[in-house]
């Protein structure tokens, strides 16, 4: 059941809308927002407040490398892969992370605190290597600025958002 604040917000955005499926994906984020992760319950509350069918919604959610359909660390590491973070050594760099954390890439941390994500480009170019961990941008990476972003991050925890 949504809380009955979220539900208002979903609604205004919804009615707002010349037409439900246009804001489908901000319905997505914000469920997701909620919930942690785009969970199958809060997709068919999403589904149901669009007028789709949750297949219709889970291919969307699919389609898109923000939308989490499974459970997450509350920080979402999205290491670019793109090929000019590629040309500045970014495999070194998504290779240290998993590492220094103990996962695989696409894995979460014993702790729950980090998920490790490849990203196909996060339009950093100019930062090669770079990263992006809950929205915020982190470029000109080397081992010693992760070490401290995992440390800075350990000591001041943060919600995870997703859309604002």
């Amino acid at each position: 059941m949504l809380p009955e604040e979220l539900h208002r917000t979903l609604r205004e955005k919804i009615d707002h809308a010349v037409h439900p499926r246009e804001v489908a994906v901000d319905v997505m984020f914000l469920l997701q927002n909620h919930y942690g992760f785009l969970s199958d319950e809060a997709l068919r509350q999403g589904a149901d407040l669009l007028g789709l069918t949750p297949v219709e919604l889970d291919e969307l959610a699919t389609f898109y490398d923000f939308v989490y359909r499974e459970p997450v660390g509350r920080y979402v590491i999205h290491v670019c892969d793109g090929v000019v973070c590629w040309m500045f050594e970014g495999d070194s760099i998504l290779g240290y992370l998993c590492r220094a954390l103990g996962v695989e890439p696409g894995a979460t941390t014993a702790d729950g605190l980090f998920t490790v994500l490849p990203a196909s480009c996060i339009g950093y170019c100019d930062r090669a290597p770079a990263m992006l961990i809950n929205g915020q941008l982190y470029g000109s990476l080397n081992p010693e600025s992760i070490d401290r972003i995992l440390e800075e991050l350990r000591d001041n925890p943060r919600d995870l958002v997703i859309c604002r």
